[in-house]
């Protein structure tokens, strides 16, 4: 017999024990193994279909459902999260998701969009033993009409002259 089975991101990321109900009504907890990916087979001896030479074999194809806002990228997860420009500018321990449960993160000073911070063993668990990590891209999200802002920035004069597009050639 083969089965198909989808498993929720998160608890692919945990190695989270799955129930399988196989044709013949029997339920099965699946321990998914480490490294375990999209396609993924795993074969149950003894849980197929009855034979000449006994019970045969069972296949369980492993498909992970897409996350809301974690992507995988190898055994590391990434994941974009926006941050205030206060917290931005003057650093903060903030709250970040992680596939085992929130945790604090300090964001250093002055941070900029694009800047990638990790969270490390916080990934899929590798074939090779350990865990990935979260790999946390910063994204500031501007306010959206804030009056008192954009008269600070009217008046606001950089104390280092710069030229953020300079590596672009412009």
């Amino acid at each position: 017999m083969i089965y198909s089975l989808k498993v929720p991101f998160e608890d692919a990321a945990r190695l989270d024990r799955q129930r399988i109900t196989l044709s013949g009504g029997k339920t099965l907890d699946l321990k998914l193994p480490v490294g375990v990916e999209d396609g993924t087979q795993m074969r149950l001896s003894g849980q197929g279909e009855k034979g000449p030479g006994g019970n045969g074999d069972a296949l369980v194809t492993i498909s992970i459902d897409r996350h809301r806002f974690f992507q995988r990228d190898g055994d590391d997860i990434r994941l974009d999260l926006p941050i205030g420009l206060d917290e931005a500018v003057l650093g903060a321990k903030i709250k970040v998701p992680t596939v085992d449960g929130p945790v604090m993160l300090t964001v250093p000073k002055n941070a900029a969009s694009g800047k990638t911070l990790r969270l490390k063993g916080k990934g899929f668990h590798k074939k090779g033993g350990g865990r990935g990590d979260q790999l946390v891209r910063l994204e500031i999200d501007l306010p959206g009409d804030d009056d008192a802002l954009a008269e600070f920035v009217k008046g606001w004069k950089p104390g280092k002259p710069q030229n953020p597009r300079s590596d672009l050639g412009v």
